[in-house]
């Protein structure tokens, strides 16, 4: 039975967060992660996990602490991913054990091999290499399939399995949802679940994002685009977003996950109320596969259609939770998007990038972002910057600079900006009293 009695100004349901899960190279469950992003630790590391011989960048988030060894980024991303969830869930008090009352979205990176794998498929292959790879290994991913040699690779092909283990994992209800909108798929994720409860198809929806992207394929694909900074050492001062000497960011593991419900069916249930999800907007730059539309029109756009989803005007911005990934173009455009819907009030609005300490966890990072942007508001706490140490004068923001702040936030805008031109802005507030 649909409950829906409290609406938002254009009568639809009020959407109310009522579970947090959390987990990135600073460590398990939110409380950790708050904890170190208030002091401003970092959970950048240089790399182990393999030689970075030959490569400008050798820094990284890694979240070594899940049990999964050897390093597979499936495994650690299903491990992240159940995690993230249960945390969620059990905050939540939604539901029983196995038995969530609602859909599963969630952003995981596109289904693809490690090149490991992809040189043992195609040592294994015979004939015409190019096809018959793959088709011995689709023949060997198929339930009860004979052992041809290649189900030892089926694990690294099955991120689109991941949704469909959580949902039998937690019980949740219809087909589960995967998405891939580049570094915006975590919020693309909460705005699904957003828009289904607002349609009157559910009263909740687990919504999440996860990646695992710290692998040798990873890093030069990103070195390749001259996106990754080279502030090797020390390693927890290469990622420098809106500072003068930023040279790129700082590539990351992590997941997040958040529960959304109903705000009547929640209260209903004597839910506690973390926040609300006032809006969610997006739009598409087709400009360039990686870098955006000079004009910014497209940032632009993301911002206003989010304001306009939440039915709030600018001066209602108490913080913002940047993108913020610290490479020179990236920090350019968002603070230019930012200044052409906020005018000189942009200034005085406080901003921060949590990717100063936990790099950029690029599928996930949308989802991340709005668990720390919810309990921002919940704490009353601004997490830092860091390594703001030489502000670049053509970005006058006012960085919450290296130590983190105390102020009364009301309202977030969290920003996540995706190569293809997938832009996804979030905007999140307390309680309504």
């Amino acid at each position: 039975l649909m409950v829906a009695c409290q609406v938002d100004a254009r009568g639809r349901p009020v959407v109310a967060v009522t579970g947090l899960g959390l987990v990135t190279s600073l460590g398990q469950g939110l409380a950790t992660n708050w904890q170190g992003l208030t002091e401003g630790r970092s959970g950048l590391r240089r790399i182990d996990r393999f030689t970075t011989d030959g490569l400008h960048s050798n820094v990284a988030g890694c979240v070594e602490f899940m049990g999964v060894e050897p390093y597979s980024a499936y495994e650690l991303s299903r491990a992240m991913a159940s995690a993230v969830a249960l945390e969620a869930v059990e905050q939540s008090g939604i539901g029983s054990r196995g038995n969530f009352p609602g859909p599963l979205f969630i952003a995981t990176p596109p289904s693809e091999l490690e090149w490991p794998q992809l040189q043992r498929l195609f040592a294994k292959a015979t004939g015409d290499k190019s096809k018959n790879a793959y088709r011995a290994m689709a023949a060997g991913l198929r339930e009860g399939a004979p052992n041809n040699g290649f189900n030892d690779l089926a694990d690294h092909v099955r991120f689109a399995t991941i949704a469909e283990r959580l949902a039998d994992q937690f019980g949740t209800k219809g087909q589960p949802i995967s998405v891939c909108t580049a570094c915006a798929s975590g919020v693309t994720a909460i705005q699904l679940g957003m828009e289904t409860i607002r349609r009157g198809e559910t009263n909740a929806a687990l919504c999440m994002g996860v990646d695992a992207t710290v692998h040798p394929e990873g890093l030069i694909r990103f070195a390749l685009l001259s996106a990754l900074s080279t502030h090797n050492d020390p390693p927890e001062k290469a990622s420098r977003p809106f500072a003068k000497d930023r040279n790129g960011f700082v590539i990351a593991e992590g997941g997040a996950a958040v529960v959304l419900e109903s705000y009547d069916a929640a209260k209903a249930r004597g839910a506690q109320i973390l926040g609300i999800v006032r809006g969610c907007g997006e739009q598409a730059d087709t400009y360039h596969r990686t870098r955006s539309n000079p004009d910014g029109s497209a940032i632009i756009g993301a911002i206003a259609n989010s304001l306009d989803e939440a039915c709030l005007g600018p001066e209602a911005i108490d913080y913002i939770n940047a993108h913020g990934t610290g490479t020179p173009e990236n920090d350019k455009m968002e603070y230019q998007s930012l200044k052409a819907v906020f005018g000189d009030a942009i200034h005085d609005i406080p901003i921060s990038s949590n990717k100063s300490m936990i790099g950029h966890t690029l599928i996930a990072a949308g989802a991340v972002e709005a668990v720390i942007s919810l309990q921002t508001i919940m704490a009353g706490t601004l997490p830092p910057t860091m390594n703001y140490d030489i502000p670049d004068p053509a970005i006058p923001l006012d960085v919450v600079a290296n130590e983190s702040r105390r102020a009364k936030v009301e309202t977030v805008l969290s920003n996540s900006f995706g190569f293809g031109g997938q832009n996804v802005c979030a905007v999140f507030s307390a309680e309504p009293s």
